[in-house]
């Protein structure tokens, strides 16, 4: 994984890269959370 790596999509495992994150927000647990589009099967995901 690299530095810009956001994680894979949970639904085919394509790697998800900074350049896909929608929206990047801090959960009640104080917890860094995020959505990005997955560039293969172009779902809104939570990457792994």
């Amino acid at each position: 994984m690299t530095p810009d790596d956001l994680g894979d999509c949970p639904l085919c495992g394509a790697a998800i890269t900074e350049s896909w994150l929608l929206i990047e927000y801090e959960t009640t647990e104080g917890t860094t959370g995020m959505w990005a589009e997955c560039p293969n099967c172009s779902d809104v995901v939570d990457p792994e």
